[in-house]
């Protein structure tokens, strides 16, 4: 009698523990191996960023000459960029994928491209014409390769060749200071060196 009394009690004690042994695996997933681990944010080497910020430096001066209305600086910045453009090392990026390193390196020969165009007016105009090409191939290939470096914004004149043409240009900062329209336009003048808005922002991680 007593066996079966011990008996009875060791089956509830086993029954509860399958029990609490069940409940607990359906909460955690059972044993489905080690779980994934995050991705870890890009990084590049830190000459991989310098080249970049390099390039960037020269952009901004050109920038700041048809800001001014200067062909001569603006020509000489947009040398030393596409001087610049040669020391970064793009093979860098095939540490992500296939796709960003084929896009970043058409980007940046269209970056080229456009550079040496500009080099070849001799008209203001045009050569902002040109200025507007380098940016639209210059705005995806820093959304590409993620640097590691500050934010930059997307700016937008709506008309910078006109009423209804637009263009497009970078800025380290969120103050609109117009390269299309400037401070010498030969019908606004300095009115709308301010003319523009923050399109996009280039969050680098």
């Amino acid at each position: 009698m007593l066996k079966k009394i011990l008996l009875g009690i060791l089956l509830l004690i086993l029954a509860i523990a399958g029990y609490y042994w069940y409940m607990f695996s359906r909460k955690t997933g059972g044993n489905s191996g080690p779980k994934q681990q995050p991705l870890a944010i890009k990084h590049h080497s830190d000459d991989f960023n310098q080249s970049i910020s390099n390039m960037l430096t020269a952009y901004y001066e050109m920038k700041s000459a048809f800001v001014e209305g200067d062909t001569t600086l603006a020509k000489a910045a947009c040398k030393r960029m596409i001087l610049l453009t040669d020391s970064i090392n793009l093979a860098e990026l095939k540490k992500d994928t296939a796709g960003i390193f084929l896009a970043d390196s058409l980007s940046l020969e269209n970056i080229r491209s456009n550079a040496k165009s500009l080099l070849l007016q001799t008209d203001l105009t045009e050569m902002r014409k040109d200025f507007s090409m380098v940016n639209e191939n210059l705005y995806p290939f820093l959304k590409g390769v993620n640097y590691n470096g500050a934010t930059l914004y997307w700016q937008n004149c709506p008309m910078a060749f006109g009423d209804e043409k637009g263009a497009n240009w970078i800025s380290n900062t969120q103050e609109v200071i117009n390269p299309y329209l400037g401070r010498n336009h030969p019908e606004y003048r300095a009115t709308m060196l301010h003319c523009g808005q923050v399109m996009d922002s280039i969050k680098i991680q």
